[in-house]
């Protein structure tokens, strides 16, 4: 009761979306007060990814990971497979592809989330230059789950940069975006499906859109030069 008692607020502040309080106040407990290290991990790993600290995410996601090796019958495998994700999603983000790999497969195996993780590993093929294997993946994952948002933008970006098959490329798109409308990657990959098919007006009108939601993204950035080159 005592450990549910200090980690209370703190998960209150985190399921309330405010991730630094969160973040300060587990950090401010006392190495005495009684709270489960594990438990602890768990959210640290999860504030720190959330605002986007990777590196500090990964020591606490790898700490619940290992942790679950040493216990016969882990109450928390949703928990410990959530982390393993995680882990695998930071990987692939700061470019340590056969760490990823290895997670999702991993994952794979245990039936966590398939179409999640197959969508991440064609990510991970794609940036790898396996333009084959990210299509597979990614049929994979659209397989296991037609809706998935991520699944569809990936493979309708993947078909528009490689000049296959433009309208199935539209048709992903236009889905993801109709389920994911804010999403700047979503308005990216559309406004360049619209240019790979020559269509300047519209390709400017949703890379702008994605310019507003994310304009520190250097893809996006490169996308517009490309269409004004491209009108001149």
């Amino acid at each position: 009761m005592a450990e549910e008692n200090y980690m209370k607020e703190g998960i209150s502040l985190y399921k309330k979306g405010n991730y630094p309080a969160a973040l300060t106040y587990f950090l401010s407990l006392p190495d005495d007060c009684g709270a489960d290290s594990v438990e602890l991990a768990y959210y640290l790993g999860l504030c720190y990814s959330k605002l986007k600290r990777y590196d500090d995410a990964l020591l606490y996601l790898e700490q619940v990971v290992t942790a679950s090796y040493d216990k016969d019958n882990n109450p928390n495998q949703d928990r410990v497979l959530q982390c393993r994700y995680l882990l695998a999603v930071i990987y692939c983000l700061s470019g340590r592809k056969k760490l990823a790999d290895f997670e999702l497969n991993k994952l794979l195996d245990t039936g966590y989330k398939p179409a999640s993780v197959y969508a991440s590993l064609a990510y991970v093929a794609w940036e790898q230059g396996k333009v084959d294997l990210s299509l597979d993946y990614y049929e994979k994952a659209l397989d296991d789950d037609s809706e998935n948002p991520t699944a569809l933008n990936g493979l309708g970006y993947v078909l528009a940069c490689e000049g296959e098959d433009l309208t199935k490329a539209l048709s992903c798109c236009k889905k993801a975006l109709d389920i994911l409308p804010e999403s700047a990657a979503c308005l990216d990959s559309l406004g360049w499906v619209y240019y790979k098919m020559g269509l300047y007006s519209e390709s400017k009108k949703f890379l702008n859109r994605a310019m507003k939601a994310d304009s520190s993204n250097p893809i996006i950035v490169e996308h517009l030069q490309e269409v004004q080159k491209a009108e001149e």
